[in-house]
């Protein structure tokens, strides 16, 4: 048997230092203290307060990927990364997620047509790919959400990003160079970055 010693209120939030026979334990929600009601002086067995750290480590990990949802929209593997980086076991992650996910607040086809919309205008559709890829969106998905970008949108965004890029600047190889190097690191095809050179340097636009 082991005896809580002391139950010790962190700040202002609503979670809990726990002393087990004089001993730290662990931190604990308001939450699920009030579930069991316990109170210093209670005595219970290893294996209660085993079972006590498993529903309180899912109760705050479903809670912290809740409210990093709240505030943003995230795709899963961004929120197991999130959830994995402040210490949450994996089995825990994995509850959240599934219930996350139950209530419509990871959705990653959702994710990729919102991250699309807000950046088809500023990144090219190999930048746009590749940063949907590292935050873990499947390939079929941002393939799928992409085709609706034409190839005319590609050149008009990349117009438009190139009147900004030479403004008060120069026509000279060096310039071409750099605007060349500049455009394809943002994913830009080779023949869609001349023919934009080229209308520029003729003042088509």
């Amino acid at each position: 048997m082991r005896t809580i010693t002391e139950i010790k209120k962190i700040g202002k939030g609503q979670r809990y230092n726990l002393y087990l026979d004089d001993e730290f334990f662990g931190v604990y929600e308001a939450e699920i203290l009030a579930r069991h009601s316990l109170k210093t002086g209670q005595s219970f067995d290893e294996q209660f307060f085993q079972d006590l750290q498993i529903e309180n480590g899912d109760y705050a990990c479903f809670n912290r990927g809740l409210t990093l949802l709240e505030k943003s929209m995230k795709s899963e593997k961004m929120l197991r990364d999130y959830l994995r980086e402040k210490g949450y076991l994996k089995s825990c992650i994995d509850k959240a997620v599934e219930k996350l996910k139950e209530y419509g607040y990871i959705d990653d086809e959702a994710f990729c047509e919102n991250f699309i919309s807000s950046y088809q205008m500023s990144k090219s559709k190999k930048k746009l790919k590749y940063d949907l890829l590292s935050k873990g969106i499947k390939e079929s998905i941002i393939e799928e959400k992409l085709e609706k970008l034409s190839e005319e949108d590609e050149l008009e965004k990349c117009k438009t990003l190139a009147i900004k890029y030479m403004k008060n600047k120069e026509y000279d190889l060096k310039t071409k160079q750099k605007f060349y190097n500049h455009f394809a690191s943002k994913g830009y095809d080779f023949s869609i970055i001349s023919n934009v050179w080229e209308d520029l340097q003729n003042g088509r636009y």
